[in-house]
């Protein structure tokens, strides 16, 4: 039985926006109202799929969040898609041309590299392991958002904010701002 293209169309587009609806996170929660000169600093929890800031008068927002793996172990090495656990700062705010703006992080720290060199003398890592480098805090692609809704981690070890989440955080958070990444 033929139908016509436009009864096809029709029944993809609805399927395509269902499987976003509802989305399995809520979207952001913010206090309202902070000061201006606010001390930020934030903390990931990879099991709960979050991203909470935080300011000088306690919890100020929370994020929906996805990673690279969803392993919420450490990075033991390059290319294992797995996100650092750690302190950390940022140390660079840009826009990636694929994702747009962007939070950088100081990974690796001493401590990333004295724990990667330890692994690899136990032989818990291949000898030949590189580190890696580039972990930073950025948003989806535009028309990608859905990633976050449903918890597919798709980074190479990155957090992931849905695109305008990230306009958000980006907007107000500044270099030098502390984060915790806990598994």
């Amino acid at each position: 039985m033929k139908y016509p293209l436009f009864v096809i169309l029709s029944v993809v587009a609805f399927l395509l926006a269902s499987l976003s609806y509802p989305p399995t996170k809520p979207m952001v929660y913010k206090r309202a109202g902070h000061s201006a000169d606010s001390g930020y600093y934030i903390i990931v929890d990879k099991s709960d799929y979050e991203l909470k800031v935080y300011d000088d008068e306690g919890w100020y927002a929370t994020y929906p969040v996805v990673f690279g793996s969803k392993d919420p172990g450490d990075k033991l090495r390059e290319g294992d898609k797995r996100t650092p656990n750690g302190k950390y700062k940022i140390i660079l705010k840009k826009v990636n041309p694929k994702w747009g703006k962007e939070l950088l992080l100081n990974y690796p720290t001493k401590e990333n590299i004295a724990l990667f060199q330890k692994r690899k003398a136990e032989g818990i890592i291949p000898s030949n392991a590189r580190i890696g480098a580039g972990i930073a805090i950025h948003g989806t692609r535009p028309q990608e958002e859905w990633t976050v809704d449903q918890e597919y981690s798709w980074t190479d070890g990155c957090i992931s904010l849905k695109y305008s989440e990230m306009l958000d955080l980006f907007s107000y958070i500044p270099t030098g701002t502390n984060i915790t990444i806990q598994p």
